[in-house]
């Protein structure tokens, strides 16, 4: 059972960024995902949950309005739209899966990791 991230990078203020995350060797279609952050020196943090069917999502208030999550049950993957980026949202992102059905509350799976860099 394995969710891959994949698409951080590095890229100055203002800029956008797709991550992606996509769950193999169980189906996720039941389960909420989300996406996490922990930038270096601090705790790892909630960033975005989609429910199982995308009807509902939940964001931090540091990054409503910037970000978008979604999500693609055909091909199992969730995505995470960043733009107006800021250097604080260097961080690592880990995706998750909840088989809490609409909420991301205490992932079962997580992912590996993506790095994200914003310069200033």
């Amino acid at each position: 059972v394995q969710l891959q991230a994949s698409g951080g990078g590095s890229v100055h203020a203002g800029g956008s960024l797709r991550l992606s995350c996509r769950g193999s060797g169980r189906t996720f279609r039941n389960y909420a995902l989300g996406w996490f952050r922990q930038a270096p020196g601090k705790d790892r943090e909630f960033v975005s949950g989609i429910s199982w069917n995308g009807t509902y999502t939940d964001y931090a208030k540091s990054v409503k309005g910037r970000f978008t999550i979604s999500r693609d049950s055909n091909d199992e993957t969730v995505y995470l739209q960043m733009n107006s980026l800021k250097p604080e949202d260097t961080a690592v992102y880990y995706c998750a899966a909840d088989s809490h059905s609409y909420k991301v509350v205490a992932p079962d799976y997580w992912g590996q990791g993506t790095q994200v860099t914003v310069s200033s």
